[in-house]
């Protein structure tokens, strides 16, 4: 005769923990410590994938120039003479024009994007500020070849037409060798006119966050000692981002330096050294877009690549400083908080 079962032992049977099975534990662990080792390998080689791919193609640039600077040495650097017939290769007006376009870039955006950044960050109304940010980013959107058409049918027309001859007549800069020589339109000027519009964004883009990024009490420190609005920003804001605002200009040189169908549509392309903004010219990119299909021989191609690694070095260089100094004005701004 079976034993009936006392009235809820059955529920506090089953309401007793239950023994722990320790060996589902340890593989679950252990599942999870192969699946976070796979996760930590697989992150770390696509980190280390960008450094290699960099280093790789330094190599491979460096590779291809190899020939033309052991065979020009030096001199390639300064000498202005390219003729792809004679096997004669010197990169100085290439390098000369990159550089001065690229100032002429600075001189004319750095002001405006300043201005742009400042009413930004400072000055317009909350319900302003998202709509002018997304539009001055917006130039950064649109194609460089797009800003190349409207060079070449807009910009370089009104240049020569209007532009050229006020600089060299009403002004009287006919005499400096800046604004000499007759207005042919395709121009280092207008090349730096286009890089100006192009780079605008950037700059105003890093200095308008590091603006926002400086600590209010630095705002505030200057209005109570009774500085007016101005007065605080240009005293107080200004000096505290300096090297953030100088690190985004920098950046936005490294992307002047780089530009390559906009600058080709209205530089000119012609290959030697003119004091004269009027006069065309010829960058490293442009040079290396108009040139590299017809390269026929080693030696030319050699060139191509050196005025190429000569591009590349350049441009590390400065975005390298511009990121170092936009970082000394993030550690500056958490800091000080």
């Amino acid at each position: 005769m079976s034993q009936s079962t006392p009235p809820g032992r059955s529920d506090e049977a089953q309401s007793l923990p239950q023994p722990f099975d320790h060996g589902i534990e340890a593989a679950a662990l252990r599942g999870g410590a192969i699946v976070d080792r796979v996760y930590d390998a697989a992150i770390t080689f696509f980190a280390l994938c960008v450094p290699l791919l960099l280093l790789l193609l330094i190599f491979e640039v460096g590779k291809a120039g190899w020939p033309a600077f052991q065979k020009f040495g030096i001199g390639f650097l300064f000498s202005s003479e390219w003729d792809p017939v004679n096997l004669k290769f010197g990169a100085a007006p290439a390098i000369f024009g990159t550089i001065v376009s690229s100032i002429i870039a600075l001189i004319l955006a750095t002001p405006l994007a300043l201005g742009v950044a400042i009413y930004v960050a400072e000055f317009a109304p909350p319900w302003l500020r998202q709509p002018v940010g997304f539009l001055v980013d917006l130039l950064a959107a649109i194609p460089s070849v797009v800003y190349g058409l409207w060079g070449v049918f807009v910009l370089v027309p009104v240049l020569r037409e209007h532009v050229m001859p006020f600089l060299r007549d009403t002004l009287h800069l006919g005499g400096t060798p800046l604004f000499s020589g007759p207005a042919y339109g395709p121009s280092m000027l207008a090349a730096g006119v286009v890089l100006a519009i192009m780079v605008l964004p950037y700059i105003s883009s890093v200095a308008r966050e590091v603006l926002l990024a400086v600590p209010r009490s630095q705002r505030e420190a200057a209005l109570a000692l009774g500085a007016t609005r101005w007065e605080a920003i240009r005293g107080a804001v200004l000096p505290f981002a300096k090297s953030g605002i100088i690190g985004g200009i920098i950046l936005g040189l490294g992307r002047a330096l780089g530009e390559t169908m906009a600058v080709t549509m209205v530089i000119g392309n012609r290959h030697e050294l003119a004091a004269s903004l009027f006069a065309p010219g010829y960058t490293i990119a442009s040079l290396i877009a108009n040139e590299f299909a017809e390269a026929s021989n080693e030696m030319h191609l050699s060139a191509l690549m050196a005025v190429g690694f000569v591009l590349f070095a350049i441009t590390l260089l400065v975005n390298a400083v511009a990121r170092w100094l936009v970082w000394q004005t993030a550690s500056q701004a958490r800091s000080a908080k």
